[in-house]
């Protein structure tokens, strides 16, 4: 005959004010029976243990603390199950991970043999560098793992992370946020869909599409790298593309230091400035943000950009810099101090200058040329051209100690050669035209070469056609104070020699070509870029 009081539903009783200043040890045994975990308690204010079902329960009540391992356990009240081996917590769960993490949320269900522990509602995971907050927490005390899947919030000194999945590995500070992924920072927001990020040493790591815009509005559009938020230095690879007001800049890979301004990078990078249509490429480049310079190594290419007839300039190294102020108020700069006080932005770049030195090349359909070094200031388009500088335009070369050449909406508009202007331009088999002088300006219209004029202690040796273009003789100016070579549809249409020539006309038959050459000629075609596929030759 069963007895009676094993027949009721519940038998209950009650502790009140249960205390011990010993741990009391309750078993839980796995449900495979072969291994037992025990939990230890360490304070309530009340325990009721009940018997349903075949089940055993203990409740407790007001400011329970438990512990499992190194696990500490708080709580105002909770259940513990040992048939399934759970223990639910409700109100003020906090739980002490390590000494190092501590969790909080409104309800936590312990699962007993496997570690695992589910928090939700208001749950908020503390460590010493960062605050987590999310609606619902997977934690896993084996690992020291914590998962949310519904959206979560870390704030890590001025930074904080939002989305819609994450992460946590407490050992490492580790989190890895995924879906809809929002970093913010006071000099940053990034968007992402996948972001790993240590709130020790606050460093954001990029394996997936990312952008990053700043404070001061420069984006950052990339797929790989990380980002140092305490340091602020960055890492990019795969093509990362920076656009920083009118400047863009994308290479293979990009570093930089925001605490020194230094940008570098590095494989088949591209700059472009959209103001000037200027485009720059290098496998090397190192930008000074702070300075507000740059530098360009290993084959950079320049490329000043128009509809039909585009320069390229290439030289060993170029480099940039801000036109500095003294050249802009210069009493003779009269542009320059009006572009200056009406520019809104001290950064514009038409306020630079380009300075491209040792073995420069430059090409373009209407002119070629080539040079030691290479001066372009954005303020008066003009190239300056040092060392040995020759040009080439419509068939002829120009060659003199410096040449300035002026350009107009990216197109040649007139070309200034300083002392020893030689022009040379071939008539026939080795019959040259050539014109020296003092001082040349050649004249371009629509970028095409128009007319030229030597002066100063001119001389000039010319070919003459007849109308069928046959060749005749040749005219030796020895002296002339101004002689100009005037071109149709890019071929020289007739010398013109203006005030005191002497000069002396010799029939062909009776010329030696090789006689026919003024003091310093060179023919130097070998020396010309013939297309700009072959900027790069000797």
């Amino acid at each position: 005959m069963k007895k009676p009081a094993l027949v009721l539903a519940i038998f209950t009783f009650c502790i009140s004010g249960f205390q011990s200043l010993a741990q009391v040890a309750v078993p839980f045994k796995s449900k495979t029976g072969d291994s037992t975990h025990t939990v230890f308690i360490w304070h309530s204010d009340t325990l009721r243990q009940f018997h349903k079902d075949s089940v055993d329960i203990q409740s407790l009540f007001g400011h329970v603390k438990l512990q499992s391992e190194k696990t500490i356990f708080y709580t105002d009240s909770l259940a513990m199950d040992h048939k399934d081996n759970f223990i639910e917590a409700f109100g003020n769960v906090h739980i002490n991970d390590k000494d190092s993490t501590d969790i909080y949320s409104d309800y936590m269900k312990y699962y007993v043999d496997t570690k695992n522990i589910i928090f939700k509602k208001n749950v908020v995971l503390k460590e010493s560098k960062g605050t987590l907050t999310t609606d619902e927490l997977h934690y896993d005390m084996n690992l020291h793992v914590g998962d949310y899947y519904n959206n979560g919030k870390v704030v890590n000194q001025t930074t904080t992370v939002t989305s819609k999945e994450g992460t946590y590995y407490a050992d490492t500070k580790d989190m890895y946020f995924k879906k809809n992924v929002v970093l913010v920072d006071p000099a940053y927001t990034l968007k992402s869909d996948s972001l790993p990020y240590n709130s020790e040493n606050q460093v954001a790591t990029f394996v997936t599409d990312t952008y990053i815009k700043d404070s001061s509005g420069r984006t950052i559009k990339t797929r790989e790298g990380f980002y140092d938020l305490k340091n602020h230095k960055a890492h990019f690879t795969k093509r990362t593309t920076i656009t920083d007001k009118s400047e863009t800049i994308i290479a293979d890979y990009i570093e930089f230091d925001d605490s020194t301004g230094i940008s570098i990078a590095t494989g088949n990078a591209i700059f472009r400035d959209t103001v000037q249509n200027l485009t720059l490429i290098s496998n090397l480049m190192i930008a000074n943000k702070k300075g507000n310079t740059f530098l360009a190594t290993q084959k950079p290419l320049i490329i000043l950009k128009q509809d039909a007839d585009s320069i390229y300039i290439t030289g060993d190294t170029v480099y940039s810099a801000p036109i500095p102020d003294s050249v802009l108020k210069r009493p003779d700069s009269v542009q320059g101090v009006a572009i200056l006080r009406t520019a809104k932005d001290p950064n514009d770049s038409s306020l630079r200058y380009l300075q491209v030195y040792h073995h420069v090349r430059i090409f373009s359909d209407s002119l070629q040329a080539v040079a030691d070094s290479v001066y372009y200031s954005g303020l008066d388009s003009i190239f300056r051209l040092f060392i040995n500088p020759i040009a080439w335009a419509s068939g002829y070369q120009v060659t003199g100690d410096t040449m300035f050449l002026y350009t107009k909406n990216k197109k040649p508009d007139r070309l200034y050669v300083f002392e020893n202007s030689l022009v040379v331009g071939k008539s026939s088999y080795n019959m040259y035209n050539q014109i020296k002088g003092n001082t040349l300006n050649g004249y371009f219209k629509g970028g095409v070469i128009d007319y030229m004029r030597s002066k100063g202690s001119a001389e000039a040796v010319y070919y003459i056609k007849d109308d069928s273009m046959a060749l005749v003789g040749v005219n030796r100016v020895n002296k002339a104070d101004i002689i100009d070579m005037i071109f149709l549809n890019k071929q020289l249409n007739k010398v013109v020699l203006r005030q005191d020539a002497d000069g002396v006309m010799y029939p062909i038959k009776k010329v030696n070509p090789d006689d026919m050459r003024l003091r310093n000629f060179k023919w130097l075609d070998d020396k010309r870029p013939k297309t700009k596929y072959e900027l790069f030759g000797n």
